[in-house]
């Protein structure tokens, strides 16, 4: 007899049997992903096959080969991610990184670093990665950790590097880069960036005193460096590029002995071997004397990735007349602008399209001739990379924020901040400049009271070379602040003092001569 089919049976049961498992949950209400805050083990799920007798659990090998592809195309049907327990993840992550990395983290009631040994931050960190996942709320904790025990860059009482600080423009550009999650390679998947790149690379051209030109956003200023070690090479013996080195004759390098020291590896990693490297005197200030350089130079290259942005200030950027003589130019915002790391970039005078020529390899499957749009918005195929990071957002939405004149401000500011410190350390005891900055770079000595009035005595620099990375551990491990120290030549170790952040004031000034002083008075 057929159905009524007014009154319908209840449907039969339509899971695939003995699909490895068919899961139900026992209380549809707490249905939630994996990285919910409530998501339950396996006890909130019941077995919708329970009821299954020893008959029916035997199948054939045939059969269960076609049930388990039948699950695995089901799986197929919905997404393998929970996007409302995401969200709710990301909710609760932000909140953490706002309140524990931003607030607390340029707070000058808080500590800099709070410093481990490398045993007991392994066995707070629990850094070992298990077979299965952690809930929501043990990973906000971590998250937690993590920045607890990070050093904090963007604390006002943080002079370690050449980079410090936060912008909170800059920041939400960089949260921008990582959620969109693109590469810079192709118009057709990074249409917004390629244009942003070109503007932001143009204005930097324009700075530096060139009207056309190229270039691109490089991970970091040592690449940076070799970019310009290469394009140098293939501009004269374009056979390089197929034919090697062997085809070359012996090239030579030359750099100031003050250089930085990627263009060591940089020859060692381009082949032209570091016995090539020709460094050539500079005087006591670290200039190059143009006398000592050799004439067969052909090509310049200036590396600007500290100094650069004095470009900005109207005031400052005297210290770089004569840059825009250069064939090429390195150069890094993300050191004295804030910028937050990374954003280097390469630039070139030529105009005539030379990285695409020295470091194209036409990719079928990435830079197709016959797009349908203008192709010469694939700028990808001029860089030694493939996948190339968003390095340009960050810059341009800091610039759109406080504009030029803001950004020159900021470079105005650190180069107030470094005079202020170095009249004061004119006026009290104990501390002496190496030389008279220039820069923002601020070189001295701190000489405890023990050691004042034994200048001429013969063991003074080596005792005077222990004073500095004394201070220094026990600056790190109050977590008070954080400044670099290095020696230099036969010159003993010195305090080498960067203040870049906008955030810095003359009371944190005063608390870093205070401090160096309580630190080092019992030396």
């Amino acid at each position: 007899m057929g159905h009524n089919t007014a009154n319908p049976p209840p449907p039969t049961h339509t899971h695939t049997e003995g699909a490895g498992r068919a899961w139900q949950r026992s209380d549809p209400s707490l249905r939630r992903g994996p990285l919910s805050p409530f998501a339950g083990g396996a006890a909130d799920f019941v077995p919708m096959c329970a009821e299954r007798t020893a008959g029916q659990r035997q199948r054939s090998p045939r059969g269960e080969r076609g049930r388990a592809v039948m699950a695995e195309q089901s799986d197929l049907e919905r997404p393998a991610v929970d996007g409302a327990a995401g969200e709710e993840f990301l909710r609760a992550a932000f909140q953490v990184l706002l309140e524990e990395a931003v607030r607390k983290g340029t707070d000058v009631a808080q500590k800099v670093c709070e410093w481990k040994e490398p045993h007991e931050l392994r066995e707070l960190l629990d850094l070992e990665l298990r077979s299965h996942g952690e809930p929501a709320g043990r990973l906000l904790e971590r998250c937690r950790d993590i920045i607890r025990y990070s050093v904090k860059t963007c604390h006002p009482r943080f002079f370690n590097q050449l980079f410090s600080g936060l912008d909170h423009h800059a920041l939400a550009g960089r949260l921008l880069t990582e959620t969109l999650n693109t590469s810079q390679y192709t118009y057709e998947i990074a249409p917004v960036f390629v244009l942003m790149e070109e503007v932001v690379l143009a204005k930097l051209r324009e700075l530096v005193g060139w009207n056309s030109g190229d270039g691109i956003f490089c991970p970091g200023g040592s690449i940076s460096n070799m970019y310009a070690m290469n394009v140098a090479r293939f501009q004269r013996f374009p056979e390089s590029r197929q034919q090697g080195s062997r085809a070359l004759p012996r090239l030579v390098l030359f750099a100031s002995e003050e250089c930085h020291y990627s263009i060591q590896k940089g020859a060692a990693f381009l082949g032209i071997g570091t016995d090539n490297v020709v460094l050539v005197r500079a005087d006591e200030r670290g200039k190059m004397i143009p006398e000592e350089l050799e004439k067969e130079i052909e090509r310049v290259k200036s590396e600007a990735a500290w100094g650069g942005s004095a470009l900005l200030s109207r005031k400052h950027r005297q210290l770089l007349a004569g840059i825009e003589r250069a064939d090429s130019v390195a150069w890094n915002p993300h050191k004295m602008l804030t910028v937050g790391l990374q954003c280097s970039a390469f630039l070139l005078r030529d105009d005539s399209g030379l990285l695409q020529r020295c470091h194209g390899a036409g990719a079928a499957y990435l830079f197709q001739p016959d797009k349908f749009y203008d192709v010469m918005f694939d700028t990808g195929d001029k860089t030694v990379q493939c996948g190339r990071r968003v390095d340009c957002l960050k810059l341009w939405l800091l610039w759109k924020a406080v504009g030029s004149e803001g950004l020159e401000q900021r470079v105005d500011r650190a180069f107030a901040c470094t005079r202020y410190l170095a009249a004061e350390m004119k006026r009290r005891d104990g501390f002496q400049l190496v030389l008279e900055p220039e820069f923002i770079n601020l070189c001295f000595w701190f000489v405890p009271p023990s050691l004042r009035g034994q200048q001429g005595c013969t063991d003074f620099g080596p005792r005077l070379g222990k004073v500095a990375p004394a201070i220094k551990e026990r600056m790190m491990k109050e977590g008070s602040m954080m400044v670099g120290y290095q020696p230099h030549g036969t010159r003993p170790n010195f305090f080498r003092q960067i203040v870049t952040s906008p955030a810095v004031t003359r009371a944190d000034l005063d608390f870093f001569l205070d401090e160096i002083e309580r630190l080092g008075c019992d030396l």
